[in-house]
């Protein structure tokens, strides 16, 4: 599936949101694990120039009446390396993709909240979202398929249990 999809769906408190961070399978399931987020798309987001190259990231379908963007944010903050420049920032892009212009601008406001809460500068970006490729079905549901392979154990684990230990109320 590529391009363009419309922050809000049907439902009216449904709404979408990219995220980017560290491996996409991580990222999948941490926002798997939370109660309001009813669909996690696995793949790669592109961006405008200058980050228009595909980087590793989700598509989160989530309730906003049962899991706010402010929770959102500040869980994908907590879960990846949002203060480092580290050497794979072009695969593993920290970005949070805005659907339209309104959403952008709370995602902003979110980060400049939250930003006290961490001792070093967040990197994490705002972009516009403008294209994504699904990864293949192979890879989807990653965690869930495999919860007993080592890059399982060793990585998306220790993110799901800071995510059960700070974030309980919204795990599922």
């Amino acid at each position: 599936m590529v391009g363009a999809i419309p922050p809000t769906t049907a439902a009216g408190s449904s709404s979408r949101i990219g995220f980017g961070g560290g491996c996409h399978w991580c990222t999948e399931a941490v926002f798997q694990a939370l109660l309001g987020v009813s669909r996690v798309e696995q793949g790669f987001i592109a961006s405008t120039p200058p980050m228009h190259a595909y980087s590793e990231a989700v598509i989160v379908h989530a309730d906003t009446q049962k899991i706010p963007l402010e929770v959102l944010i500040e869980i994908h903050l907590r879960t990846h390396a949002s203060t480092s420049h580290h050497a794979l920032r072009g695969k593993y892009r920290s970005a949070i993709y805005a659907f339209n212009d309104e959403q952008a601008h709370q995602a902003r406001e979110i980060l400049t909240q939250l930003q006290p809460q961490f001792a070093a500068p967040l990197v994490t970006q705002v972009l516009p979202f403008t294209a994504f490729k699904a990864s293949p079905p192979r890879y989807q549901n990653y965690y869930s398929k495999r919860p007993e392979r080592p890059f399982c154990k060793t990585y998306i684990e220790p993110k799901l249990s800071r995510l059960r230990q700070r974030f309980a109320e919204q795990a599922r």
